[in-house]
């Protein structure tokens, strides 16, 4: 059963000007149709706070990785806010006792789905931005990143998919291709299994519970077998 957003709201000292912001950040799009009311909803704070987020991650790995260049502060920045990731983040603060969804998505379908925990964590950044500013957030998402910034350790998160592209390209001058195998389970549920191709010839394999995170499995299956033709 979903929580009262005050339980929210005093968990993280937040003393709130709109409280119906972080009702709406909680909100799954399902809740619309029973509702009759239209985006009343995360979406447009989803946006919001994936800006947000971006911008502070971004600052906080300048400023603790002075030795990274571009390239790798990039790729770093999309490890860190990964759907993944953010779901983690979303179920360790108990996000997920928070969600408000339609009858066509019970309260436990959505509090375990990972992409509707990670959307509710933008939102949420999202909400906390209008309703309490920049530095409130800068506070609050440092809190969350910080040490994952300052422990980062670039072997633990490769980029599985640039690593075989780069490998192909260099000895081949043409790219692999990633195609969608099967997908599996109910629409709030869903896992993918993905196959890197080259030449029509499968190289590896992969699935996961979004298309990204099955194409960086299956790149990392073909890398471990050293399928470079």
């Amino acid at each position: 059963m979903k929580k009262d957003i005050n339980i929210f709201l005093n968990k993280f000292n937040i003393k709130t000007k709109n409280k119906e912001l972080y009702e709406r950040a909680f909100t799954h799009s399902s809740f619309n149709s029973d509702a009759k009311t239209h985006h009343h909803d995360y979406e447009r704070l989803e946006f919001m706070g994936d800006s947000v987020l971006g911008f502070v991650v971004a600052s906080l790995i300048f400023k603790h990785h002075p030795e990274m260049e571009e390239g790798d502060m990039t790729r770093m920045k999309s490890t860190l806010v990964q759907s993944m990731s953010l779901a983690k983040f979303a179920k360790e603060l108990g996000y997920d006792e928070f969600i408000r969804a339609g009858h066509s998505l019970s309260f436990e379908e959505a509090s375990k789905n990972h992409n509707i925990l990670e959307d509710v964590f933008e939102a949420v950044i999202g909400a906390m931005y209008i309703d309490q500013g920049i530095e409130f957030c800068i506070k609050f998402i440092t809190k969350v990143f910080e040490n994952e910034v300052i422990n980062f350790k670039s072997d633990d998160y490769k980029d599985y998919k640039s690593a075989l592209q780069e490998a192909m390209q260099a000895e081949y001058r043409e790219s692999v291709v990633y195609k969608t195998l099967e997908e599996i389970g109910p629409p709030h549920d869903r896992t993918f299994k993905v196959a890197v191709t080259f030449n029509d010839i499968v190289l590896g394999v992969g699935v996961g519970k979004s298309k990204k995170e099955a194409a960086q499995k299956a790149a990392k299956d073909a890398l471990s077998k050293k399928a470079t033709l």
